[in-house]
């Protein structure tokens, strides 16, 4: 039934084909994961297109073989249940479905989902918008407008014709809804080509394979100027977002040249939708094939207008229409509104497809070919108008055009970066004309005000031309790129300091860049990717285009010179003169305040303003008049400078009226009016201010000047009057236009001198009342004492201000004094207030006034004291201005020492206030008595003990009292040594006195001593007595000891010797203790705590109560005795009883050996020694055991032992054994036991062997002796020359002092010398590294050694000598020998290389090294003169292929005819320098620039008359003129100057010569003529003069300046360098320099040479001699490594490489191999594959993206990296590289291992080395010998040497900052020696004589000049100002050289022809 039931309409099947697989059915996928046990794979089923749920269930059911009963759930892949509801909207075609128990169950198993993923149609409508965004406020519609016109232009590039673009805007609605289209004649596509187009992102280069090209056969185009090659249709994506970012659709249009079908295509956005809505494939569709004109398909209204474009196709033979509809409606606003601006912009991004390379130049006529034959026309066509349309050709103001239009010069260059890539560059320069500055303004963004002088008062700083604008546009392929532009170069960016030009002019300039393809954009092409990282690259070379010819110059300094060109030809500005210096303003913005030059002076139109010149405004508010102040000009300038504008600082006149300075822009000055009106002005302002005052008292109380007055006294009142110079009052400032309502008022001020300033006690305003006078009333409250002012001052009533316009207003002051009054009371003066009883003191007093001025007492008085429980009473009071109570005393008591504190009342009776109290504080007096307590007289003390005394100081009124100084003493008599004691009461007044115990000797019985108690310093203080009775002492001492055996004590007594076996034990020491009456004192424990033992730390206290010691350990040797000691110390006695132990020998033990004279043997001789034989006990002391009858029980033996010279004898005298003539067979060195034994005892004993006697001499790490050692001429020996000496077994001697010499050939020359050398204590001698000197060939050496008084023959080395390759010998110089030298033209290429001794070219020399030196040959020699022109050599270029070869280009020939010589040097040394031989050249003359006279001719004066003499011009002047006169009766202005122009006309000449001019004098009078003849050969005689005396100033002032500069660089450099030299703690003195740099020097060198001198790891394999340069040497040379662990190691790990040759190429590889017929390893660079080498930057394998991955142990680190490359870094890096590879090495082979582990972890771990000698390979296997690395002394010397010490190197730097030094030192004493002979030479009579000539030359000239009547326009200097140019520097002072020359020569000439 479930079968029947599928099979339905509502049901489902499986997928076949008769079940229902065809159209209208789903496809569905089943993965039933009820259980774990479900088949894996899923279940297609094909499901009805009317099928229900139910249906669909029972499908499932009967496809999975599932009971319809059973329950389950069918979901979606996101676990949706399928039900009856959502069955049609959730099973679609291609679903994957899960059957599951529920749908919260878990997937069991994985299963697989099918999807469909295909870009969306939004990828290709929405391109255009994601790609096209505004930028910088620009709308970028015109930019996909300029891809479609791309397009057009590719299609159109190979059209011989026109090539036609056209763009129409259809916006008539007449023909259909609004389209762009976009048509062109060019050469159409195919149906495949058009297919191609479609393909979204398919270039001109991918287009391959069964894509047919629309570029087919494409090949970059040739270069072409601006690389306008029309090859700007790219990258496949231009044109699709171009038409979907303007509208939604796109009718592709297109017929091919040989094809009768026209192909259209058409993709829009609605037909993507629809497809998708109807599930068909999206990027597919259908291409239209038609005839041309048919437009039958074309049936929606919308699109009318295609009929009229259908129509237009039979008249084109190709051609191709892109069709835009469903424009947006933004889109159709703008471009109906801003047509003007679109089109423009796209007038400029193709400006230059449109007008040509040169651009449109309005001023001059167009080229027919080939650029103007491109026609872009818009048009667009709107309903009821006339169609709008531009030709882009038409329009004249984009702003390339304004660019080429405006500007008045041009700068040509060209950037070659690395790569292909070309960068044409222009810059043009735009001048600034009279007030404006012609930069084109942006007319679509205007960037300045349209009116500037709206704001009168406001500042205006004038804006740079450019603004902010960058300066260069950039265009790709001759188009724009609208969005890239680059602000500068660093040659064209304005220099930081003043340059040629001023800072202006660099924001005069823009730019065009013109790039090749070989830079990218972005597919936009709105952007350039990478053109201004690659411009501004270091390897960019610059070089600039001068008549189209490239030519390499240093192109900062041609641009330069060209901007300052530009700026002198073309500004028109504003001359600011007599510079002032800069200041900065805070009146104006803070970004505005500086810097601002000042200037005193201007030049503007032909007039000149200076500082104080009288000026009147104009444009301003109000008028004013002022003179000038300055003028301000914004930046930072020096000197003279022209400039756009400026302000001018104005002082307001007259200055007495307004004292006010304003300013203004420099263009408000009125030029019109004339001074004289405005100093009228001024004069007739300044008569009517005010003058004086008048001053009358009217109520008395005058106040006279100087008058002293008593405080309090009144000052009357003043009347006041203003006064003019007329003397008529006047209350207000005259004038009405000019302030004229300022009313005048009187200001009063009674000022108080004081100390601390004036102060202003009294200040009052009084105006004008009109009817009454100006007034001040009665002023009665001045009662300060001091000096006054009474001022009274004429103010402003607004301001308050005494001065006007800078003048003081009248004013008058009246100085008088005050004075004190009467004293009315009193107060004390500042006293101490502490008082003592009895002693005398004063009390000053101070009186004062009413108002508390300090007055005097002058009347008598009596002063009353008072004070509770004192009596007071004083001697006298004083008068006068000290007033003080003398004499005053107080007595009382007083509680304490502190004192007690009393109110003192003193009354002066007939004060105001007569009354005061004193506060006072009472001391004790001075002391009168001493008080002693106890007061009995007779005291008992025990012996051993002290006795206080409680004494008192007590004053007259018996108050304890203290003093400084107040010590009590007290003295003891009757018995000797008795104590002293002392107390200090100085703080007190009281004290306990007491002292050390009272100690008498010897007492037996009661004994009676006096006390003498008194205070030394104080004599009038009576002394006390008392009487001590002294009992005897009941303390210990006296202490004996016992030694207690058996029953009986025997006494040791106080240093007794008791004897006792060695090692034994002393026991049962008792002790009793006596006091002083000799009774026996009971040990208690207190006592027993002050007994101490020296032999042991630990004492038993119960023994010691007891009265036992503790046990004695007797010592083990006899030599030993121990002192014992039992002390007892307490307060009162100390006490001790010793008593020493002798230890005795114990019984025999042992037998015991002694070397004695020394225990080293020689080989083959007897041991010089002997050796004693004891016997000792078991602690080692002598036991006499032996007689002469034990010899025979003695046996000796050992190793190597020759018996047969043994002999043994017994000493009877030490009873022992002893044995000579030991000796040992020969063998090798080192220690020997030999056993002795006797009976049952034996002992060993060690001797040492060492070599015998010098018999040979060895070399040591020295190679094979066989072979001949190759050495380089003038080399030195790779290893040092080490000899030790050896006996006849060979084994080292170590034996001093032995002397080596040297043996050789007298044609074999070493350095050092050979010199007689030592052997040291291991009897070796270093002979050091020689260097040898020898002709090539075998020569040999031999070392010798005399060792007493013969010689011993040492080894012979074999040296072969090889010519040094790096030596150099001579110069090669390589020219071009057939070319000419013209003057002032370039040098043909010298290419010169320095050749070695083995005649090869010596490479890797520094460039410096090597200069060029010319001069001009002379008679005197062929020697260069000191003045010698010297050249550098040029960089060396990517294409100069011969390596070590140096090249000078491009050197200027000299501007003079004759002939030089050239020489080529290279500077081995600082002192020393290879000349190459002189290149004699012969300097022709250039090409004709200019037409001149061999010989000037003079002036001519002529005239019109008959006579031909009185008319010749010209006679004999050689320029092919033979004879020029004036025609007879010529008409002319008599006395008038004419000119005859000399233009010559040389057809075969490519350029215009400059023509020679010649003035010349007209008269109508013959005699005038005549005598105007004689004048005028007189002036040119002293115009001649003038030249030369100017010239010789000129060059003089000229090298002055240059010796200036040279003294300030001298002393930086010297400056540099000593900060250098601190900063490697060495400081040099200012005095003595150069004594203390050669000290300094020669112990740096010293030091140098010792460090290089010390032994280190050297390699001794012997190197492969470097015959030429492309051999770079053996492995084991090629690197240096410092740690001598990781030397051996890696020298190991390389040993089969270490002998390996490496060369830089095959070629010389094959040449050792064969040389040396195949032995020989070798390795050519040339033959690794570098992209397999290691990252000598990568990081260690730890390490993952920058962190660290685990922490290693061991120090880790790669192998290479502690390698050192003495020479050719590069390539060893190369080698060490492809060898050592990524090889680490670690501390030890636990390190390592636990490194290995971790790293293969996370990556492949390389080959581990380790300090210790393991190796780990790659593959991880390790151990055995293969993989241990031997001892270093096994690797046979192969191994790499260490590096020069660090030290050395910081030496080495030292040294040469040193040396620098030294030269700077020498460097500025030389300058200022030239400098100060060049001053004195310009001070000398000499000079100053020209000088006066040169003045009254020039005096008589401009005479003679008057009475010819010409214009002194044409002076002198003319010549000077058009000599010619000197090559300009990085420097702005010509060169030292020819300055110097020129000097000399002006002074030659001044000294002959003067």
């Amino acid at each position: 039934m479930a079968a029947a039931d599928g099979g339905g309409p509502g049901g489902a099947s499986v997928g076949t084909k008769e079940d229902g697989g065809g159209v209208g059915h789903r496809t569905v996928y089943l993965f039933d994961r009820r259980e774990k046990e479900s088949e894996l794979g899923d279940r297609s089923l094909q499901v009805g297109e009317r099928s229900d749920y139910a249906g669909f269930r029972a499908s499932v059911c009967q496809t999975l073989g599932i009971s319809p009963e059973e329950e389950f759930v069918i979901t979606t892949t996101s676990r949706k249940e399928i039900t009856c509801d959502n069955f049609d909207e959730t099973v679609k075609d291609g679903v994957t479905l899960y059957l599951l128990q529920s749908v919260n169950q878990l997937l069991l198993t994985a299963t697989k989902e099918r999807i469909d993923f295909l870009p969306h149609y939004d990828t290709l409508v929405k391109s255009g918008m994601y790609e096209y965004y505004a930028s910088e406020g620009q709308n970028p519609l015109p930019f996909a407008l300029a891809e479609l016109i791309d397009n057009s232009l590719s299609a159109t590039s190979r059209n011989i014709g026109v090539r036609r673009i056209q763009i129409k805007l259809l916006f008539d609605e007449t023909q259909g809804k609004p389209a762009v289209a976009v048509i062109d004649n060019g050469r159409g596509m195919t149906s495949k080509q058009l297919n191609n187009w479609a393909v979204y992102r398919l270039s001109k280069f991918t287009r391959q394979g069964d894509f047919e090209s629309d570029h087919s056969g494409y090949v970059r185009p040739v270069p072409v100027p601006r690389s306008l090659n029309s090859d700007i249709s790219y990258f496949g994506v231009g044109g699709k977002q171009a038409v979907f970012f303007v509208g939604q659709s796109a009718r592709m249009i297109s017929k091919p040249a040989d094809s009768q079908d026209v192909h259209e295509l058409v993709l829009s956005k609605e037909d993507f939708e629809k497809k998708e809505k109807n599930k068909e494939a999206i990027y597919s569709g259908y291409i239209r094939n038609r005839k041309p004109s048919d437009s039958v398909h074309i049936t929606n209204d919308d699109e009318r207008f295609l009929h009229n474009l259908i129509i237009e196709e039979k008249e084109k033979d190709s051609f191709t229409a892109v069709v835009i509809t469903g424009v947006q409606s933004e889109h159709i606003q703008y471009l109906k509104n801003y047509f003007h601006l679109w089109t423009r912009q796209l007038a400029h991004i193709y400006h230059y497809y449109i007008h040509g390379p040169k651009g449109n130049e309005i001023r001059t006529s167009k080229e027919v070919e080939p650029f103007n034959n491109i026609d872009i026309e818009i048009s667009m066509f709107e309903k009821g108008k006339v169609p709008k349309i531009v030709n882009l050709r038409e329009i004249q103001d984009d702003m390339q055009t304004l660019y080429v239009n405006t500007a008045a010069d041009s700068f040509e260059f060209k950037a070659h970066v690395e790569g292909d890539g070309v960068v044409e560059g222009i810059i043009r320069y735009h001048p600034f004309l009279y007030d404006r500055e012609t930069y084109p303004d942006d007319p679509c963004f205007p960037s300045k005000l349209k009116d500037e002088d709206d704001d009168d008062d406001c500042f205006i700083l004038e804006k740079a031309a450019r603004g902010k604008r960058p300066i260069f546009e950039c265009f790709w392929n001759g188009r724009l790129i609208p969005y890239t532009s680059v602000e500068d170069f660093d040659w064209c960016t304005p220099p930081k300091k003043r340059g040629l030009a001023p800072i202006e002019c660099y924001n005069r300039i823009s730019g065009a860049l013109f790039t090749n393809d070989k830079f990218q954009v972005s597919t936009n092409k709105l952007t350039f990717m990478d053109l201004e990282l690659k411009l501004k690259d270091k390897n960019t070379l610059f070089t600039r285009i001068l008549n189209g010819q490239e030519q390499r110059m240093k192109i900062d300094r041609e641009f330069a010179l060209w901007l300052k060109d530009c700026h002198e030809k073309y500004d028109k500005q504003i001359k600011f003169t007599l510079f002032k210096g800069i200041i900065t303003r805070p009146d104006l913005p803070s970004k505005k305040q500086g810097p601002w030059a000042t200037y005193a002076a201007i030049e503007w139109d032909g007039k000149i303003y200076k500082a104080g010149q009288l000026v009147k405004t104009i444009k301003t508010l109000p008028l004013f008049y002022g003179s000038i102040v300055r003028f301000f000009l914004y930046g930072d300038h020096d000197g003279e400078v022209y400039a756009t504008g400026g302000e001018v600082q104005i002082a307001v006149e007259p200055q007495a009226l307004y004292d006010e300075v304003r300013t203004v822009p420099i263009a408000k000055l009125d030029r019109t009016v004339a001074e004289k009106a405005v100093r009228k002005y001024v004069e007739d302002e300044m008569a009517r201010l005010p003058d004086r005052l008048s001053v009358t008292w009217p109520e008395g109380d005058e106040l006279l000047p100087n008058e002293i007055r008593p405080a309090g006294t009144p000052i009357g009142a003043l009347r006041i009057e203003i006064l003019n110079k007329k003397g008529e009052a006047m209350q207000k400032l005259p004038g009405t236009s000019h302030g004229g309502s300022k009313k005048l008022l009187v200001e009063l001020k009674v000022i108080l001198h004081c100390s601390s300033g004036n102060k202003e006690i009294i200040s009052h305003i009084s105006q004008h009342g009109g009817k009454w006078p100006y007034w001040f009333k009665k002023m009665e409250n001045i009662q300060k004492l001091g000096n006054y002012t009474l001022k009274l001052q004429v103010v402003l009533n607004e301001s308050n201000a005494d001065t006007y316009a800078g003048r003081p207003l009248p004013s008058k002051a009246i100085k008088f004094s005050v004075k004190e009054g009467k004293p009315e009371k009193f107060s004390f003066v500042l006293l101490d207030h502490l008082f003592r009883v009895g002693v005398p003191f004063n009390i000053p007093l101070e009186f004062q006034d009413e108002f508390g001025h300090t007055s005097q007492l002058v009347t008598d008085i009596q002063p009353v004291l008072e004070a509770s429980g004192l009596s007071l009473h004083y001697e006298e009071i004083t008068k006068g201005p000290n007033c003080v109570i003398r004499g005053v005393t107080a007595k009382g008591p007083v509680n304490s020492c502190q004192g007690k504190n009393y109110n003192l009342k003193v009354t002066l009776p007939g004060l105001k206030e007569d009354s005061q109290i004193l506060k006072m504080k009472l001391l004790p007096g001075q002391p009168r008595r001493l008080k002693v307590k106890p007061d009995s007289e007779i005291l008992v003390i025990e012996n051993g003990t002290a006795f206080p005394f409680q004494v008192e100081v007590l004053d007259e009124s018996d108050n304890i009292t203290a003093q400084p100084k107040l010590i009590v003493h007290c003295k003891f008599s009757g018995a000797p040594n008795l104590p002293v004691y002392v107390v200090d009461c100085s703080s007190s007044g009281t004290s306990i006195l007491t002292g050390s115990a009272i100690q008498v000797q010897n007492i037996k019985k009661d004994q009676m001593l006096k006390a003498r108690i008194e205070i030394p310093s104080c004599k009038d203080v009576a002394p006390v007595e008392k009487t001590i009775k002294l009992l005897p002492s009941s303390h210990v001492a006296r202490l004996q000891i016992f030694s207690v055996e058996g029953q009986k004590a025997i006494q040791i007594k106080h240093q007794d010797e008791v004897n006792w076996i060695a090692g034994d034990t002393m026991r049962n020491l008792i002790f009793q203790m006596y006091d002083e009456g000799e009774r026996e004192i009971n040990i208690t424990s207190a006592l027993a705590e002050k007994i101490k033992v020296n032999w042991t730390p630990e004492i038993n206290k119960e023994h010691l109560l007891q009265g036992l010691l503790p046990d004695v350990q007797v010592p083990t040797s006899v030599k030993d005795m121990r002192y014992c000691q039992v002390s007892f110390q307490d307060d009162h006695v100390s006490l001790e009883s010793a008593f020493t132990v002798r230890p005795l020998p114990d019984e025999p033990k042992h037998l015991k050996c002694e070397m004695k004279g020394g225990k080293t043997v020689q080989i083959g001789q007897e041991l010089q020694g002997e050796v004693v034989i004891i016997i000792t006990d078991q602690y080692g002391n002598q036991i006499q055991a032996f007689s002469p009858s034990s010899l025979s029980s003695l046996s000796i033996a050992g190793v190597g032992l020759d018996s047969s010279n043994l002999k043994t004898t017994f000493q009877e005298n030490t009873q022992s054994i002893s044995v000579r003539g030991i000796k040992f067979i020969p063998g090798p060195p080192g220690n020997k036991d030999l056993c002795f034994t006797w009976h049952e005892f034996s002992d060993f004993i060690r001797v040492q062997l060492i070599s015998g006697p010098p018999a040979k001499l060895l070399l040591i790490d020295w190679p094979e002796l066989k072979e001949c050692i190759p050495v380089i001429n003038g080399r030195d020996l790779q290893n040092p020359i080490i000899v030790q000496l050896c006996d006849q077994w060979d084994n080292p001697a170590p034996v001093q002092h032995v002397k080596i010499s040297l043996t050789k050939a007298s044609n074999l020359k070493l350095t050092p010398s050979n010199q007689q050398h030592k052997t040291d204590e291991k009897g070796r001698a270093n002979l050091g590294v020689f260097s040898v000197f020898a002709p090539r060939g075998e020569h040999t050496l031999q070392v010798k050694a005399i060792y007493n008084k013969s010689i011993i023959e040492g080894p012979v080395i074999k040296l072969m000598i090889l010519p040094d390759p790096e030596k150099p010998v001579r110069l090669n110089v390589k020219y071009d020998k057939d070319a000419s030298f013209l003057a002032g033209g370039l040098f043909t290429d010298f290419m010169i290389s320095v050749i070695s001794e083995d005649d090869s070219i010596i490479k890797n020399i520094n460039p410096a090294r090597i200069c060029m030196k010319m001069w001009k040959l002379s008679t005197s020699g062929n020697r260069p003169p000191a003045n010698a022109e010297t050249f550098s050599c040029n960089k060396i270029k990517d294409n100069d292929k011969e390596d070590g070869c140096f090249y000078f280009r491009d050197k200027v020939i000299p501007n003079k005819v004759g002939t030089y010589c050239i020489q080529f040097g290279f500077m081995m040394d600082k002192t020393n320098i290879l000349n190459s031989e002189q290149v004699i050249v012969e300097v022709l003359p250039n090409q004709p620039v200019k037409l001149v006279p061999k010989i000037k001719p003079p002036t001519p004066a002529v005239s019109n008359v008959r006579s031909v003499a009185s008319r010749t011009l010209v006679r004999d002047l050689h320029l092919s003129i033979t004879s020029l006169v004036l025609a007879e009766s010529s008409p002319g202005r008599d006395s008038t100057e004419y000119f005859i122009v000399f233009e010559p006309r040389l057809p075969l000449l490519s350029r215009t010569l400059e023509p020679y001019i010649l003035p010349f004098m007209f008269y109508n009078d013959v005699k005038k003529q005549q005598q105007m003849a004689a004048l005028t050969k007189e002036k040119d005689q002293l115009s001649q003069s003038i030249i030369m005396y100017k010239s010789l100033f000129e060059a003089s002032q000229q090298l002055l300046n240059e010796m200036k500069c040279q003294v300030e660089e001298a002393r930086l450099k010297e400056a540099q360098l000593r900060n250098e030299l601190k900063i490697h703690n060495i400081d040099i003195p200012t005095t003595q320099q150069v004594p203390h740099i050669e000290a300094l020097l020669k112990r740096k060198l010293s030091e140098q040479e010792e460090l290089k001198k010390k032994p280190r790891r050297s390699c001794t394999l012997p190197n492969y001699t470097k015959g030429s340069g492309d051999v770079l040497g053996k492995i084991a040379h090629l690197a240096q490594i410092e740690d001598d662990r990781a030397a051996m190691v890696i020298s190991w790990h390389l040993a089969s490489d270490m002998d390996c040759v490496v060369t830089l190429t095959t070629d010389a590889a094959r040449r050792i191999y064969d040389e040396t017929q195949g032995r020989q390893q070798v390795l050519p660079l040339d033959s690794i594959y570098k992209k397999t080498l290691p990252d000598w930057k990568r990081p260690l394998p730890h390490f993952r993206n920058g962190k660290l991955y685990f922490k290693p142990i061991g120090d880790p680190v790669f192998a290479r990296d502690l390698l050192t490359f003495p020479d050719n870094v590069e390539h060893c890096e190369t080698v060490f590289g492809m060898l050592l590879g990524d090889t680490i090495i670690l501390d030890n082979l636990d390190a390592a291992n636990h490194y290995r582990k971790e790293v293969v972890k996370i990556t492949h771990c390389p080959t581990l080395l380790t300090r210790d000698g393991d190796r780990i390979r790659s593959n991880g296997k390790f151990g055995g010998l293969q993989n241990k690395a031997p001892p270093m002394d096994k690797l046979r010397g192969m191994v790499f040497g260490a590096p020069v010490p660090k030290q050395c190197l910081i030496l080495g730097e030292q040294i040469d900052l040193l040396q620098q030094y030294r030269s700077a030192v020498c460097k500025v004493d030389s300058v200022n020696e030239d400098l100060n002979s060049q001053l004195e030479y310009l001070r000398t009579p000499d000079m100053k004589k020209k000088k006066q000539e040169l003045d009254e030359h020039e005096k008589n000239l401009k005479l003679i000049e008057e009475k010819l009547g010409m214009t002194p326009i044409r002076k002198c200097n003319d010549s000077l100002r058009h000599s010619p140019k000197v090559e300009m520097t990085d420097c702005p002072i010509p060169p030292k050289r020819m300055r110097r020359e020129a000097t000399r020569q002006n002074r030659i000439i001044t000294k002959t022809d003067v």
